[in-house]
């Protein structure tokens, strides 16, 4: 057929446009077309055209569409670039080039990609490129942390284009490489169960210090080589020399390997670099629909509560759904927990909190609270290293809100007893001298003596006993209130122009049996 002869309606090219959105190859998508007519004679066009116009059409983007994209991927950085996990194990067979690929972590936990690289080779300089034009593509925006596994060219590279970036390795392939490395010496086996205690759950750097010593000399292992190469580089692999920073959960490139595995749904090993390209826009798109799917479940749904706890209630409120869940996984551990007060100064706690792993192992955390400046700290640095507060935290706070709950009624019952006898000393100062008794009269509280200069010519108080005695001689039997108590003081206090000014008020006591007077 002549190439004048040839063309393509606007249909097919909607079919073309269509499958290649789908990852239909150029070739299905042709004898697809040939078996819709019947045979290759009744097509005006051949699979070479086909090829073409997929070709022309992913090269001429616009510019528009362009700067959509670019826009799209600043975007995604500012809100996901905190921490970036690169690896390259991906290879398209095809050209024997390397991907890469730059993910990071959204809001919901999902991986996210933020651009992808085809490299010839691995060398420092092809890394440094590779960097410093991703960088560009970010708007110079340095992210704060990045994983890699132990290429030392990564290193070099990343040494040289993000200086102030934390660069940490991926533990995942350091400590797969345990049984091949430690395979001659005996008892490997116990060995590599002895290192992941040593890295697991070493809780600060002097104790991880120790406790590889300990487990070299042990072992015998003090003249190897990759131990102890893998000692100087400490900093960069060992969470607790880590996770003092945010990782976003991150502590291996298993992200950027598990993308790796997710491009296989829309790239074949025979597949062209302009077909790579358009399939690796179909995955972003599924990753954002993903993201978008998820957005909205946590709009229109809400995880209840699983305690009645308030700090619960606050998590609810800020978090996605899925890191939600991993706040209740942490209350829901903190039942394992058992706290205690190991010192108190001035605002400032310290707590050992034990959590139970077996029936009779526990680990022990050290968490520190500041309660004036209300900041928590716990030794296993979860919430620095994911945002998510841990159980040993949470068993912390708990443990303070029963502590202030319990002075709390303390300080309301003392207030309660305290209104309630002052409401009694009211109403019993309060007595008509009709209904008052010598039963009630001695519950009356004495005044504090007041000392007076020098000594009155009546005394106030032997003029009242003395009034008091006659009448109750006359009147044993008698009540108080026959006794005008208040005239005969007020008689008293106008003869005495020392007690000017004072208002006296005396405690009586009930007679003893035989006894005859009332004493003041």
């Amino acid at each position: 057929m002549l190439k004048q002869h040839r063309e393509l309606s606007m249909s097919i090219h909607r079919t073309i446009e269509n499958n290649e959105e789908a990852g239909i190859r150029p070739s299905k998508t042709y004898q697809s077309f040939v078996a819709a007519a019947g045979s290759h004679r009744e097509l005006n066009f051949i699979e070479k055209d086909v090829k073409n116009y997929i070709t022309r059409e992913v090269r001429n983007v616009s510019e528009q569409e362009d700067a959509k994209e670019f826009g799209k991927y600043l975007a995604a950085f500012e809100y996901f670039g905190d921490v970036i996990s690169f690896d390259t194990t991906y290879n398209t067979n095809r050209y024997n080039l390397v991907c890469g690929s730059f993910v990071g972590v959204n809001h919901h936990g999902q991986s996210t990609l933020l651009r992808c690289s085809l490299m010839k080779n691995e060398e420092i300089e092809s890394f440094k490129w590779l960097f410093q034009c991703w960088l560009r593509c970010m708007g110079g925006n340095v992210p704060k942390g990045f994983l890699t596994d132990q290429c030392a060219s990564m290193k070099r590279a990343l040494e040289a284009c993000m200086p102030t970036t934390i660069h940490r390795w991926c533990i995942w392939h350091i400590m797969k490489k345990i049984p091949r490395k430690l395979n001659g010496y005996k008892g490997h086996a116990d060995i590599e169960q002895e290192m992941s205690q040593v890295v697991w759950n070493s809780h600060s750097k002097d104790s991880f210090d120790r406790n590889w010593n300990d487990f070299l000399l042990n072992f015998g292992l003090a003249d190897n080589k990759w131990l102890s190469d893998l000692y100087e580089d400490r900093h960069i692999w060992v969470p607790i020399y880590l996770d003092h920073h945010f990782w976003a959960g991150m502590r291996s490139t298993q992200r950027s390997e598990s993308m790796h595995s997710f491009f296989n749904k829309y790239i074949t090993r025979n597949s062209s670099l302009i077909q790579f390209v358009k399939q690796y826009d179909n995955c972003l798109g599924s990753r954002e629909q993903a993201e978008r799917e998820s957005d909205a479940a946590d709009f229109h749904t809400v995880i209840p509560c699983a305690t009645k706890s308030s700090i619960e209630a606050q998590f609810q409120d800020a978090y996605t759904h899925a890191k939600f869940r991993e706040v209740q996984a942490q209350f829901r551990g903190k039942a394992n927990c058992i706290t205690r007060l190991k010192n108190s100064a001035l605002g400032y706690s310290v707590y050992e909190v034990g959590e139970q792993v077996f029936s009779s192992i526990f680990n022990k955390f050290v968490v520190t609270y500041d309660s004036v400046a209300a900041e928590l700290k716990c030794q296993c640095l979860l919430f620095e290293s994911r945002g998510i507060l841990c159980r040993h935290a949470l068993s912390v706070l708990s443990f303070e809100q029963e502590l202030t709950a319990i002075l709390h009624r303390a300080y309301d019952n003392v207030m309660a007893e305290m209104e309630a006898l002052k409401a009694k000393r009211k109403g019993t100062s309060s007595l008509s001298h009709e209904d008052a008794n010598l039963e009630s009269v001695n519950e009356l509280q004495s005044p504090p003596r007041i000392r007076t200069r020098g000594r009155p010519k009546n005394r106030l108080g032997s003029k009242l006993e003395k009034q008091i005695a006659n009448a109750t001689k006359k009147k044993k039997t008698k009540v108080l209130s026959e006794i005008n108590l208040f005239d005969a003081a007020s008689a008293a206090h106008s003869n005495s122009s020392q007690y000017q000014g004072h208002v006296m008020n005396y405690q009586f006591r009930v007679p003893a049996a035989g006894d005859n007077s009332l004493g003041v």
